[in-house]
């Protein structure tokens, strides 16, 4: 159950195709068109140290958490880690809580290290660091205990050497929304220096509202804070000014929507470049496909305040940022599972148990049918290895062989959300393998048969999920005879805060005992055409952009 150090076959890439990776937002011309991450890297924060950049996102209930993306470009990046390996009280993610955990993470360089905070709902506000972004990182550390504390920055002011600490609040945990507080903090980062003070309010603000994710810098003898307001559906990029860290603030809308089809433009952050450009990096929530990362120019206005995208609303197509070539690339999505081990781009629903996975001298993953009383809702399995679902029409494909004796054991290939729909091998009660196609809606008990079952005869199967505008799915297999369609289309949905996800799983029903195993090989994800962009129009390019 690694997450290995070495990458996939020599590239963080997929290996779908020759040359190019599949899903690189990196036009080859000096261009690049957004989003720069199509995929659910849900409320990014980046940093540059030196001449690399890093970003890391929310992960909510999965484990690893606080996935470490790596560029030199800020278009062409790759997953190289995760800085939380359990989520803590581990006891309390043994389970699924898919919208729990990690929330709206910061990433910030102090005293030669690298620190994350984050704040989680229902605990309060955490920090990891370490002395190299791969690690060693600490044991999550909390820095403040309470319920409803999310969002968390901090910043440690290199002119006076105090160190604060910024956070915002969850209605559903507290009922206070729409505020940011603000902290002294130990400039050791373990603890605050006061009960901390209401530094900006969203109320006393005209038309905000849903004021979250703040993030804080020191820029040309301000405090800045960027954070955006108005849900992440319509919302919009604000950002606050202050000569005092306690404030008062006054604020600016700094990039939104406007005739763009980028809704909602949301929380991200800032960075700058060594010859002093300067660029945002930001959300778009886009339902089923989660919340994909768009950078955008940025530049300081004459008046002193932030000028993001195109005078205020986002681009598509751009030029790179001014700095040295590199090759292209994205993050993994394909896997060939050598040894049974599996690479980065892999997450468990919620935290590990040894004995899921089993590493073995050959090629491909062998999972273990975990009995469960959930077998029948894999929404409910803690032992799904996920990974996020493209946010583009793509094909992805595996092969599966299960081994499992057990009656009522299963393993497969899923799309899991709101709604799910898996497709696999099971085993019945005569022994015989079939092959399976289920689902469940929103409201579902339990899973239903989309197909009637067909016989595997060697307990073997090839496996494809067809994944279209909207992330509308059609299922297909391959006994042996070619492939064959299964099932009606089935429209993808997100979980609550959560884009769909990719999954692989086996499970059996209660009982005792070991219930066998599932060996699964050859997982690709495969780009197919879209008729350009995102399939979303996503937003106008300007003359002044390329």
């Amino acid at each position: 159950m690694s997450d290995r150090e070495e990458p996939l076959s020599g590239h963080d890439t997929p290996l779908s195709g020759q040359g190019a990776p599949a899903f690189t937002a990196d036009l080859g011309d000096g261009t690049y068109r957004n989003p720069v991450l199509n995929a659910d890297w849900s409320d990014p924060d980046l940093l540059r140290v030196g001449d690399d950049y890093y970003l890391t996102a929310s992960s909510f209930g999965r484990a690893p958490g606080l996935p470490l993306l790596h560029s030199r470009d800020l278009v062409n990046w790759t997953l190289i880690g995760h800085a939380l390996q359990r989520l803590e009280p581990a006891a309390e993610f043994s389970k699924p809580r898919h919208d729990c955990g990690v929330w709206a993470p910061s990433l910030r360089h102090h005293d030669d290290r690298f620190w994350i905070f984050w704040g989680d709902p229902d605990h309060g506000v955490f920090q990891v660091n370490a002395p190299e972004i791969r690690g060693p990182w600490t044991r999550p550390h909390l820095v403040k205990a309470g319920k409803g504390l999310i969002d968390a920055c901090p910043l440690w002011d290199e002119e006076s050497g105090e160190a604060y600490l910024v956070h915002g609040w969850s209605r559903s945990r507290s009922g206070i929304r729409n505020r940011l507080t603000g902290h002294r903090m130990r400039p050791d980062g373990t603890g605050l220096l006061d009960e901390g003070r209401l530094i900006v309010d969203g109320d006393r603000i005209p038309g905000w509202f849903t004021l979250e994710g703040p993030k804080l810098y020191r820029h040309d003898g301000w405090f800045w804070i960027f954070a955006p307001a108005g849900s992440v559906e319509t919302g919009w990029q604000g950002a606050f000014r202050s000569r005092g860290f306690f404030g008062p603030y006054e604020e600016r809308v700094v990039l939104e929507q406007g005739d763009t089809d980028v809704n909602g433009p949301h929380q991200g952050g800032w960075v700058a470049t060594p010859s002093g450009e300067h660029w945002f990096a930001h959300f778009q929530q886009r339902g089923p496909y989660g919340r994909v990362v768009h950078l955008q120019p940025m530049r300081w206005g004459r008046d002193g305040w932030p000028v993001i995208g195109d005078e205020g609303t986002p681009v598509a197509v751009h030029r790179k940022p001014d700095l040295p070539p590199q090759p292209l690339s994205a993050p993994a999505t394909d896997d060939d599972f050598p040894g049974g081990r599996f690479g980065r781009q892999w997450q468990w629903t919620a935290n590990p148990q040894d004995g899921w996975a089993t590493q073995h001298s050959g090629d491909g993953l062998r999972l273990t049918c975990v009995r469960s009383a959930d077998a029948d809702d894999p929404r409910k399995l803690a032992n799904v290895l996920t990974q996020r679902l493209p946010g583009t029409p793509c094909t992805v494909e595996a092969e599966l062989r299960l081994d499992a004796e057990e009656p009522g054991a299963r393993a497969g290939l899923a799309v899991l959300g709101d709604a799910f729909s898996w497709i696999g091998l099971e085993r019945g009660a005569d022994g015989t393998v079939h092959l399976v196609h289920r689902f469940g809606d929103r409201v579902a008990e339990r899973e239903r048969d989309a197909a009637h079952p067909r016989t595997a005869p060697e307990a073997r199967v090839r496996l494809r999920i067809e994944v279209g505008a909207g992330a509308r799915c059609r299922f297909s297999y391959d006994l042996g005879g070619g492939w064959e369609p299964s099932g009606q289309v089935f429209a993808a949905a997100p979980w609550r805060w959560v884009g769909a996800l990719l999954g692989l799983y086996g499970v059996a029903p209660s009982g005792g005992g070991h219930a066998g195993a599932a060996t699964f090989t050859r997982f690709r994800v495969t780009a197919r055409e879209s008729g350009g962009g995102t399939g979303r129009g996503a937003a106008r390019t300007t003359a002044s952009s390329v």
